[in-house]
């Protein structure tokens, strides 16, 4: 009986190995944790560099992990509002973009944006960058990266004229009269009557304290007078209603502006084409307050799209070193405050634009801000070429801008 009761434990015993291997053999391989599959990013840059870039963190990313697979595409500056606009109606689009921010709101509002407010950390980024990717108080975005304006301005000349670096509008007014002699005009930026121009324009507004849409009040038209002041004075010369930025940047290293506003993507040019002049860089002149103006791209997750995966590469793309990669290769400041303050070491001109960031106010952000733009540009196109008068292109202005709000 005892070796029968033995039989039976062994077969048992052989019965339940048996099972538990044909078990494991026939069990499916674990699956991935957290986010998976494919990301594909939509961009504009047409700068090789900054292609080669994008490719290399987008490399490390994927080599660091097996889940998600990025990859990026490349879609003209010209027709990259069009494919968004295009992909949305079809449902065919990426799952993140790199897009101009002062666009960010209309897409937001259309619905074409997650709404990643509760899934990634902003709390360290500077106030202008989060703004332009914030609708009706979410987040539908993370900015990739900044640039502001400053005040560039051509030692010499400044010293030959006799007149220290302008912090207010007075001293500006004063300064840029008397540098300008011969062929040199004292001052200009960039006056093109389109979003290139408003980005320097709005420096004029915000500074009285008057906000994007406030044009047509008593501040509105006090920033108006008094570009319509600088170019009576001769002091800014209205050939800028022509120049984009790399224009007046051309027309500054070639002696021809004592002082212009302009950007931190010039920094790298003027270095390597005037290494001899004698230039340097301050916040702009104001008049009750500092202001600046705020450039750069953000990203965007595509709702319905791999959006996890997509912020899963977006927390890599914004770390430490891999934002530092990618700011400093393309000259951009880092939206994040923690990063960008140590970003430049001692160079004390990219210090000037790292500190100004705090001033850097975004354009909108607003659904129909194109629209608006139109008007705050046209208004000061008019007054520097004497089409108009500040009071009559203030009220003009706010009248459509008021039309777009529904006011």
């Amino acid at each position: 009986m005892k070796r029968f009761v033995m039989v039976l434990m062994v077969l048992s015993l052989a019965f339940c190995v048996f099972a538990g291997g044909k078990k494991d053999a026939k069990a499916a391989p674990a699956e991935a944790k957290g986010p998976a599959g494919e990301v594909v990013i939509w961009y504009y840059w047409e700068t090789v560099g900054h292609q080669k870039s994008l490719d290399h963190i987008i490399t490390e990313f994927n080599n660091m992990q097996s889940n998600i697979k990025v990859s990026a595409k490349y879609v003209p500056f010209a027709d990259f509002k069009k494919q968004l606009s295009i992909g949305a109606a079809a449902a065919e689009l990426p799952d993140l973009v790199i897009l101009d921010n002062p666009d960010h709101a209309s897409y937001a509002s259309m619905g074409i944006f997650a709404d990643i407010t509760d899934k990634f950390d902003v709390s360290t980024y500077y106030p202008g960058p989060v703004n332009s990717c914030t609708l009706d108080g979410r987040l539908y975005g993370v900015p990739f990266g900044s640039n502001d304006l400053v005040l560039f301005y051509n030692e010499d000349m400044l010293k030959e004229a006799g007149v220290s670096v302008p912090k207010t509008w007075d001293e500006l007014l004063d300064a840029a009269a008397k540098c300008t002699k011969g062929t040199v005009s004292g001052f200009a930026h960039s006056s093109l009557q389109n979003e290139e121009g408003t980005f320097n324009f709005l420096t004029w507004l915000w500074s009285t304290g008057a906000t994007s849409y406030e044009i047509g009040t008593p501040n509105g038209i006090k920033a108006l007078t008094q570009v319509q002041k600088m170019v009576q004075s001769n002091g800014m010369t209205v050939e800028a209603i022509n120049w984009t930025q790399g224009d007046t940047m051309n027309q500054f290293i070639s002696g021809n502006l004592a002082m212009m506003i302009n950007g931190t993507w010039q920094i790298p040019t003027m270095r390597s084409e005037v290494p001899d002049m004698h230039w340097n860089v301050a916040p702009i002149p104001m008049d009750k307050v500092q202001a600046s103006g705020l450039g750069g791209e953000n990203y965007a997750v595509i709702a319905g799209g791999n959006e996890d995966a997509a912020i899963e590469f977006l927390k890599y793309a914004t770390s430490r070193d891999t934002c530092l990669y990618m700011m400093n290769n393309m000259g951009y400041i880092s939206s994040d405050s923690t990063i960008a303050e140590g970003q430049f070491g001692d160079d004390p001109v990219y210090a000037v634009f790292v500190d100004q960031m705090k001033y850097a106010g975004a354009r909108g952000p607003l659904p129909e801000w194109p629209e608006i733009s139109d008007a705050l540009s046209l208004a000061f196109n008019e007054v520097m070429t004497g089409a108009s008068t500040p009071e009559k292109a203030a009220a003009k202005a706010q009248a459509t801008i008021d039309g777009i709000l529904g006011k």
